[in-house]
């Protein structure tokens, strides 16, 4: 299976949905990474930097820097641009927590992710391969559907309501597919889920969930490849989260509060 089609699967699957919840978002989705941003020491006396482009009547407006991940700054900015980012994710669970704390673990966790990345290249995304997945992606997001997104015109008009150009989302959304390929081939590739592994959550968690709702559940036939779908996800799952501690643990993540000076 080639790449650009694993990860066109990847954005449609439910494992897309909890990576995406885990580590970035979607969009990536994404704000500019901060590994390609300079690099400062943590022991750096500012802890503010000038937002380009941005001039106020008294003088230059500053960007307040929200974490440092081994050495690596990620921006007020960013954090604002990670929350607008979830426009773009068709699939967004209306419960899920869209909190800013939760958006500055996400862009922590997927910039811990890119600096794997560094050491361990993969082939580079293009940016027709970026193209593809987005061209997909605006024919699935209800908030899109108003602005008749399936043209150029309506999907400039729908970048624009939430403040990017289509230029800046090839930048975010090659970040998230990035890292999506990365995870798949870490963590997901080689993994077996054993037919008795099915039929004992559809057994044990599936049928008493039906029972509950007082429903007729499908057979076990016909739900068995999403069976297999939800195993890979808690495994998965299971795996990245302690992998992510285990680099926190090796590395140095700050998470700065108004008013806090670097440690």
């Amino acid at each position: 299976m080639n790449r650009t089609h694993t990860l066109d699967t990847l954005r449609h699957s439910a494992f897309a949905l909890l990576l995406v919840a885990v580590c970035v978002a979607p969009g990536e989705l994404w704000a500019q990474s901060a590994a390609q941003k300079n690099s400062v020491p943590q022991t750096a006396p500012e802890l503010q930097v000038a937002a380009p482009q941005m001039p106020t009547t008294q003088g230059t407006e500053l960007d307040r820097v929200v974490a440092i991940v081994n050495g690596d700054l990620i921006l007020d900015s960013d954090v604002n641009e990670e929350t607008r980012l979830q426009a773009f994710q068709p699939y967004r669970n209306p419960n899920a927590d869209n909190s800013r704390e939760r958006a500055i673990e996400r862009l922590i966790n997927r910039d811990l992710i890119l600096q794997q990345l560094k050491i361990q290249p993969e082939d580079p995304i293009t940016d027709d391969d970026v193209r593809k997945d987005l061209d997909s992606l605006r024919k699935n997001i209800p908030a899109c559907k108003p602005y008749d997104c399936e043209t150029q015109a309506g999907w400039e008009k729908f970048l624009a309501a939430n403040g990017f150009t289509e230029a800046t989302l090839i930048n975010r959304w090659r970040l998230r597919m990035e890292v999506l390929a990365f995870i798949e081939e870490r963590f997901r590739m080689g993994m077996k889920i054993l037919p008795a592994d099915i039929k004992d959550y559809y057994d044990k968690d599936l049928l008493p969930e039906y029972a509950k709702q007082k429903a007729t559940p499908p057979s076990l036939d016909s739900i068995s490849s999403r069976i297999q779908e939800v195993l890979l996800q808690q495994r998965v799952s299971s795996l990245l989260n302690d992998w992510l501690k285990s680099l926190r643990a090796q590395g140095s993540v700050v998470v700065l509060h108004p008013g806090e000076g670097a440690p």
